[in-house]
């Protein structure tokens, strides 16, 4: 039999290492459907229930396993159904690869069924690299390009691969005019940047007293550096919510995540200091960053494209993280004073104490603060947590403790809903040998999150760990939007946009043959998360939480919660329950040793 370009499609992935593909099945991409039946499944295709689901578990896979996360879908509404996922990948800067079926090249601009102009929809996802093989002998080149790029670039590209092409006896480039041959090994390769930069940045930061450091996903392979560094400046470190897995938040000098979801300390670290290092991050939020011109700063970072952005550094070192901070270390002078490093310490011990007497405070039902708090000592230590967008988040990034060997992450950039539960779901594909946890709203689980424990049901005897685990905050409120309505317009809750329906999680969980566990009382939380843990496969557990609990931003004041607490209770008078728990008393209680300013 004849190898077919779709045979060769999947044989050259093999040679790159690819062991699975997510994606959905349509008659666009039925050349390469048969292609992976004469292949036994190899790599694995992952069916999911969406194709942006088959794009967001490609992203989890890539984020956590840090090789390509390649992704497949049809032509037309399957390669749109792609486009947020591998949006999620470009702003967060991760490997992914989108293989999209085409019209057959005979029907292309006849305004054929499902034809879409592809080229036009992926130029910006798809900016580094999207390409049309046409011809079998183009193949390989558009293939280990659009994969080097990625890999390169830490973007995703796209290959589209038109229905009848894929079924033409695959010919390989030949060694004449006008035919591009290529070669499959990519190469190792570290940037570095100049002696003198190094030097000069050296100096900046020697000539500090209060150095911080923000660390963002860059900084992930220089653990150890970056540890070094920080002792040396006797520096806090504080995190952007994709850097939260860079350095254990057991370190004294850690301060946790930073910005509207972060922490006191963090957001103290950044008014005080009098120099910034950052290292691989591109965190946007310079409202949270040291004022201008009341700090020196020094950035690194491995992209010469997103250097020197969000704060005036004056020092630009473009290069990988660790290789560059083994050149900046020896530079760095020792035998600083300590009162720096010590009040950074006395503010993350304060903070600690006002996370827990939070996470205890009573809430109708349970206070969801508690719930995630009530997890931290029980996560195994190979843990990876994924998190989705919403109020969930702000406990994500305040009471979770990450651990060396911890793993976490959630839609940095983006900030979509529904990515909690496939980016776990491609962690397990990443690491079928250890434990995944999805802590996710009911807004993103109804959106997205239900259909995938199918999903989950359907490949659970896949992993080695049978571990997943699927936190619903069930609120029956889109909060995080209703606190942002509140807080910023002080307007009340708008029921007909914020209110969601009550949904059994955990009765469709076990629907599926699942675990399904729903609390409604704060003292069955603990029970609950250890049930999960020790469950066979996964499991969904459902906290019936407070919605009243604010996410309060570390940099609020006592007399803007006030007010804000004031203007809800005038605001949402028609919501008996909300009146009766009394926001202004709410918002009190949750800020135990807040300065009045």
């Amino acid at each position: 039999m004849s190898t077919k370009v779709a045979d060769q499609v999947l044989r050259r992935l093999r040679e790159w290492g690819v062991e699975q593909v997510f994606g959905y099945p349509g008659d666009g991409i039925n050349g390469l459907l048969a292609a992976w039946g004469r292949a036994e499944n190899e790599p694995r295709f992952v069916q999911s229930r969406h194709e942006e689901m088959s794009a967001f578990q490609a992203v989890g896979y890539a984020k956590f396993s840090g090789r390509l996360g390649v992704c497949a879908a049809t032509s037309g509404p399957g390669a749109i159904h792609l486009l947020n996922g591998l949006y999620d990948a470009k702003l967060d800067h991760v490997p992914v690869l989108a293989i999209v079926g085409q019209t057959h090249r005979t029907a292309m601009g006849g305004s054929y069924q499902q034809e879409v102009d592809l080229h036009t929809l992926y130029k910006d996802v798809a900016s580094e690299f999207v390409e049309t093989v046409t011809v079998p002998e183009q193949l390989p080149n558009v293939l280990d390009r659009a994969i080097r790029t990625t890999y390169a670039r830490r973007c995703p590209t796209a290959v589209i691969i038109p229905g009848d092409v894929q079924e033409l006896d695959y010919t390989p480039p030949t060694h004449e005019f006008k035919m591009v041959p290529s070669s499959l090994d990519r190469g190792s390769w570290t940037a570095v940047p100049s002696e003198d930069s190094v030097r000069r940045a050296a100096e900046i930061l020697n000539s500090g007293d209060k150095v911080a450091i923000l660390v963002g996903q860059g900084a992930a392979g220089a653990r150890a550096e970056v540890e070094r560094v920080a002792e040396l400046l006797g520096a806090g470190v504080a995190k952007a919510l994709l850097g939260k897995d860079v350095l254990s938040d057991e370190l004294p000098y850690v301060t946790g995540s930073i910005g509207l979801l972060g922490t006191r300390p963090s957001y103290e670290l950044m008014r005080d200091c009098d120099t910034l290092l950052t290292i691989g991050s591109s965190f946007p939020y310079s409202q949270f960053l040291p004022e201008f011109g009341e700090a020196r700063g020094v950035q690194i970072d491995i992209d010469p494209h997103m250097i020197g952005m969000r704060y005036p550094y004056e020092v630009n070192l473009v290069g990988d993280a660790k290789a560059t901070l083994e050149r900046l270390i020896p530079l760095i002078e020792e035998g600083r004073g300590r009162e720096w490093y010590d009040t950074v310490c006395d503010n993350v011990t304060r903070w600690r104490d006002v996370m827990e007497r939070r996470a205890a405070l009573d809430a109708d039902p349970v206070n969801p603060e508690y719930v995630t708090r009530a997890l931290d000592p029980l996560l195994p230590d190979e843990a990876i947590v994924t998190c989705d967008s919403g109020s969930t988040a702000n406990w994500y990034a305040r009471h979770l403790t990450m651990r060396p060997g911890m793993r976490g992450s959630l839609s940095g950039t983006l900030a979509t809903m529904g990515c909690g539960v496939p980016y776990a779901i491609g962690a397990k594909f990443a690491h079928p040998d250890r434990p995944a946890i999805a802590l996710v709203g009911d807004g993103a689980m109804q959106m997205n999150g239900m259909a995938e424990l199918i999903t989950a049901a359907k490949y659970r005897h896949l992993w080695e760990d049978p571990r997943l685990v699927v936190a619903v905050f069930n609120n029956h409120d889109l909060n995080q939007v209703t606190w942002e309505l509140r807080a910023m317009g002080g307007a009340p809750s708008f029921l007909p946009s914020q209110e969601l329906p009550d949904v059994q999680y955990a009765a469709f969980a076990r629907s599926l043959g699942l675990t399904g566990i729903r609390v409604e009382k704060p003292e069955d939380v603990e029970a609950a998360w250890r049930a999960a843990l020790e469950a066979d496969g996964p499991a969904v557990v459902e906290f019936l939480t407070d919605p009243a609990v604010p996410p309060i931003p570390p940099h609020a004041t006592w007399d803007q919660m006030e007010a804000t607490a004031a203007s809800l209770l005038k605001g949402d008078a028609d919501r008996g329950s909300v009146v009766k728990r009394g926001f202004r008393a709410k918002v009190q209680e949750f800020l135990p040793g807040r300065e009045k300013k």
